[in-house]
């Protein structure tokens, strides 16, 4: 009887032996099989592959051949199999499964599919090994609740966390190095977390200074310049946001500056990183003395005349999306006595109705 052989821990999980292999990324095609498109979810002990999520993975891998890394994959294996120890009773050893078993994973389909497509582009990944936990079969609906007891208390890591974490992603570098460098971004701005309570401590979250700076790099690209020529912008933005020092300095109370204000808003940050776009754009302009006219922008919640429909929905909430954004930005350079294109105001006529 033919066997794949793969060096194994043996473990034990709720009375259940399982097995931690080591994988030769180019064994993972020949052993899993994972066309199951044409059978029904109630008959599958997986979801349906999500086609597109395997180029961003492929190209993680490509990308970063010298420090990508993988979680471990698990699989349920239906057929013989046999762990072979190295000494009596021992925890280290071999397991042999039989080549005709039947290979199904319980959780990593994408990563799987995204290492056959790298595979595909460069061969020389397949020496490379990942780790398999190995459960023997014990039926559909036992895989199916697998697949749930893995994935379903997942949790999901922040944007910000990630951009924190992040040291590939130049952008990300970048927003960290700038809100690290302003005492009054990095006092205030929250690293971990994307959405903040009424009485969070902070006011910002790192993932909308990264958004923001998103539209920034792809103007000025990515470099020492860039980056300086950012801290540079919201260091004047800081300076001259009157209410931001007020609160600062304890003239005004966080409440009512989150309460009675839109400037601690998400919206109103993506909105300046328009606005640091449009002076990248138009470097005749002098930002530094433009943006003095920050400290004279009436930014009250109740100024109507000015953030109604665009900042403040008609039902007084915050208006969140793109629209709201594009709009309260062109308000912003309109109380700034900047010049705006003719497509904006005519993009602004039309969101305006």
């Amino acid at each position: 009887m033919l066997r794949y052989q793969f060096p194994a821990v043996k473990g034990n999980q709720a009375g259940n032996e399982f097995y931690t292999c080591m994988v030769p990324l180019g064994l993972l095609s020949k052993i899993f099989n994972t066309d199951n498109s044409d059978v029904a979810p109630e008959y599958r002990a997986q979801r349906k592959l999500n086609e597109a999520r395997i180029p961003e993975i492929r190209d993680y891998i490509l990308n970063n051949r010298d420090s990508y890394v993988f979680s471990a994959l698990a699989a349920s294996i239906d057929g013989e199999i046999e762990f072979k120890p190295y000494q009596p009773d021992g925890k280290i050893g071999v397991l042999e499964i039989d080549m005709e078993a039947t290979f199904l994973i319980n959780d990593g389909q994408h990563r799987k599919a995204a290492i056959e497509a790298a595979l595909i582009e460069d061969a020389s990944l397949k020496d490379e090994t990942i780790s398999i936990v190995m459960y023997k079969d014990k039926g559909l609906q036992r895989s199916q609740q697998m697949f749930t007891d893995l994935n379903k208390h997942a949790v999901t890591t922040s944007k910000s966390l990630n951009t924190l974490y992040e040291s590939k992603d130049q952008i990300a570098v970048i927003t960290k190095n700038v809100v690290n460098d302003i005492k009054f971004l990095r006092k205030y701005t929250d690293k971990e977390k994307d959405n903040l309570s009424k009485f969070s401590s902070n006011l910002f979250t790192l993932n909308t200074f990264y958004t923001a700076h998103k539209r920034i790099i792809k103007i000025i690209g990515v470099s020492e310049k860039a980056e300086q020529y950012i801290k540079e912008f919201w260091s004047n933005v800081v300076s001259n946001m009157r209410e931001w020092n007020e609160m600062d300095t304890g003239e005004l109370s966080k409440k009512s500056l989150r309460e009675d204000y839109i400037t601690t808003q998400g919206l109103i940050i993506l909105a300046f990183g328009r606005l640091c776009e449009y002076y990248c754009e138009n470097p005749s302009v002098d930002y530094k003395e433009s943006l003095k006219g920050l400290r004279s922008i009436d930014w009250l919640r109740n100024n109507e005349s000015s953030w109604m429909n665009r900042a403040i929905k008609p039902n007084g909430k915050i208006n969140r999306n793109e629209q709201g954004i594009f709009l309260t930005y062109i308000e912003i350079k309109r109380l700034l006595g900047l010049s705006i294109a003719d497509d904006e105001l005519k993009k602004e006529k039309i969101l305006l109705g």
